[in-house]
């Protein structure tokens, strides 16, 4: 604690007592460092269930793309050349249509429009597709870790050019266990 001794000029005291603000940081460190073990423990225990999967009757037709670039060598993966190496941020972009058929950027405009418009008559049009929101197919991207924006963006722009009004992102889960 400061204590004024007298004399001098009367300015208040402008020093900021850290004594309670560190009393109150320890008791937090030391309750943090009970509390973490006990909660690890519990989230160990927990049980996840397990559900077999059945296809759905009504399932919407989403479209897959996969994006990718080929490799240092200028390799596109394949399951025939095994010889790429991965992605490469300065390759040249690869799009597959529906996780199989590569596809340039026009064809993918065309043949994503084609899908859709097929979908859409199938349904009963616009009108009716749009009384069940649900029933809109999505675009679903899958891109390599390596691949630069600019092929993921440029296979946003062509599907919802061609008319997809959602598009989304799946990713892999990292195993925490190693």
């Amino acid at each position: 604690m400061a204590i004024s001794t007298g004399g001098g000029d009367e300015t208040p005291m402008s020093d900021i007592n850290t004594t309670p603000l560190v009393d109150v940081m320890l008791v937090m460190l030391i309750i943090f460092i009970i509390a973490v073990p006990v909660a690890m423990q519990t989230v160990e225990e927990l049980q996840i269930p397990i559900f077999e999967s059945v296809d759905s009757e009504d399932k919407v037709e989403n479209l897959l793309l996969t994006v990718t670039t080929t490799d240092d060598a200028g390799l596109t993966p394949s399951l025939t050349d095994t010889a790429y190496a991965g992605a490469s941020r300065n390759g040249e972009c690869r799009v597959f249509f529906n996780n199989v058929t590569p596809v340039t950027s026009q064809e993918l405009y065309d043949r994503a429009f084609q899908r859709l418009d097929d979908i859409v008559q199938r349904e009963g049009g616009i009108e009716a597709i749009m009384q069940d929101p649900e029933r809109i197919p999505q675009v679903h991207i899958r891109a390599d870790v390596n691949t630069p924006w600019r092929c993921v963006a440029g296979a946003i722009f062509n599907v919802q050019s061609a008319g997809y009004p959602t598009v989304g992102f799946i990713s892999n889960p990292v195993d925490p266990n190693g």
